[in-house]
């Protein structure tokens, strides 16, 4: 099942979806406010976003905030180079769902 949108990129929910992010933040409200934050495509869109995480993980979301988080500076032998921009997708969910990822 691919999830396209007006958008003309025609992904599969894997392919959106690239990974969880687990940090200390990201549990926190994970446990408290039922939110979870993923690493998704750069050229994703909040509704691509939402279909994915629905159909991989059989959930009901609420509501997608989106990032656009800029590359770091990283010094090497060579120069000065950065690290790649990516995207970070924050994802409510519906009360009585869960997402586990252990």
């Amino acid at each position: 099942m691919s999830v396209e949108s007006g958008s003309g990129l025609n992904l599969e929910p894997y392919q959106i979806v690239l990974k969880p992010l687990v940090t200390e933040k990201s549990t926190h409200f994970a446990e408290r406010d039922n939110v979870y934050a993923f690493k998704v495509h750069a050229q994703s869109n909040k509704t691509q976003i939402r279909k994915a995480v629905e159909s991989l993980w059989d959930v009901k979301v609420t509501k997608v905030r989106t990032q656009n988080r800029k590359g770091k500076p990283r010094r090497t032998k060579s120069g000065m180079v950065h690290t790649q921009n990516w995207k970070k997708a924050i994802v409510e969910l519906d009360s009585e769902h869960r997402i586990s990822f252990f």
